[in-house]
């Protein structure tokens, strides 16, 4: 089953949805602080117990720039 956890490290509203399937585990990074919609903005395999700063890193970027388009 799906799992759901606050990942206030990359923002206040994002939220990691953790995906197991027998081909791996997989995380989507999504953003809850908008009038109507979720914005789904990073998604990766992962590999190790912890999540990268390389995707933190680059989810943070991602959001700022989806964002940014919205303004």
């Amino acid at each position: 089953m799906p799992l759901s956890q606050s990942m206030s490290s990359v923002a206040v509203g994002v939220h990691e949805l953790r995906i197991r399937d027998r081909a791996g585990i997989y995380r989507v990074f999504y953003y809850t602080k908008l009038a109507d919609w979720i914005l789904i903005f990073h998604a990766f395999a992962k590999k190790t117990q912890k999540t990268s700063q390389h995707e933190i890193v680059l989810a943070k970027e991602r959001l700022k720039e989806m964002l940014d388009e919205e303004s």
